[in-house]
């Protein structure tokens, strides 16, 4: 099969991933030119490195040169790292005009359906994860539990104490939890029978960021 065959199955899975699942998804627009040009980028390597007479050493050479180019960007999650991944992937797949067409158009297709899969807001819809800053010292994660619960009015999955400040009084958690459904009362909340006005109070004394 003609390689632009394959140049136009990776043109259109990487514009599906971009404009169809990750912008849609998680609206940072300065990412968008990064899918594109990392993808775009890695199938004409991929390709000249694949039709071209080179020698092992070149090629490794090449490789080196660019695993000391630093990526200087603001913090991405673990999402936007699987879609780096993804990006990287088709383009491979499109630079290889030598792999079977049946074989390459369905590596793509399952790149994105587990991609889409994966970071669709269906799958889990009410779990959340945060990292909390409480404003007192608290060593016990069984106490931190409490207190989360009743400030984010959610069931607590999961509770690790990533630092206890004695000193200035506070308490860095990372909490794993759950959103309670409609019209259902939090489990692990005392005080989620007295109304939003103790939800109120118990903010106004507890201070967090979220990551």
């Amino acid at each position: 099969m003609s390689v632009f065959a394959f140049i136009a199955a990776d043109l259109v899975a990487i514009g599906l991933m971009v404009f169809t699942l990750y912008f849609p998804r998680h609206r940072r627009r300065d990412l968008i030119v990064a899918f594109l040009s990392i993808n775009v980028g890695v199938m004409g390597v991929t390709y000249a490195m694949a039709t071209a007479e080179l020698s092992l050493g070149f090629g490794l050479g090449i490789f080196a040169v660019l695993s000391i180019i630093r990526l200087r960007s603001t913090e991405m999650d673990h999402a936007e790292i699987a879609y780096y991944f993804t990006a990287i992937a088709l383009g491979l797949l499109g630079g290889f005009p030598s792999i079977s067409p049946y074989v390459s158009f369905t590596l793509m297709a399952v790149l994105l359906g587990v991609i889409a899969v994966g970071d669709s807001p269906a799958l889990f819809p009410r779990t959340r994860q945060q990292t909390m800053v409480l404003d007192r010292a608290v060593t016990d994660e069984a106490a931190a539990r409490d207190m989360l619960g009743t400030l984010l009015g959610a069931r607590i999955d999961r509770v690790t104490l990533r630092k206890v400040d004695l000193i200035s009084e506070s308490t860095v958690c990372d909490v794993r939890f759950t959103l309670p459904s409609a019209g259902r009362a939090v489990e692990n909340s005392p005080d989620a029978r007295m109304g939003p006005a103790a939800h109120d109070v118990t903010a106004l004394a507890t201070s967090t960021r979220v990551r």
